[in-house]
């Protein structure tokens, strides 16, 4: 199967299929960029994705899909100076 089909089916299903480091590279090949784990909990976001449905989000867009009290942001030496 190609990595799409494998993405696919792997999204619709409600059980894990296969080992998830296949599953996530599939994904990522599907889409062409980088998936972080917590998009995983909305596959519908990322199918629409994949059927053109939907626009590559942004990194704003990604970081907003996890809730504002678990986020923790860790800034370099550049940004700590700024």
């Amino acid at each position: 199967m190609s990595p799409r089909d494998v993405a696919i089916f792997q999204l619709n299903e409600h059980r894990l299929c296969m080992n998830f480091g296949d599953f996530h590279k599939a994904v990522e090949d599907a889409l062409g960029r980088p998936v972080w784990s917590h998009e995983f909990a909305n596959p519908t976001y990322l199918l629409d994705e994949i059927y053109g449905n939907l626009p590559c989000p942004t990194m704003e867009d990604i970081i907003n899909l996890i809730p504002k009290d678990k986020r923790i942001i860790i800034m370099g030496e550049e940004e700590e100076q700024k």
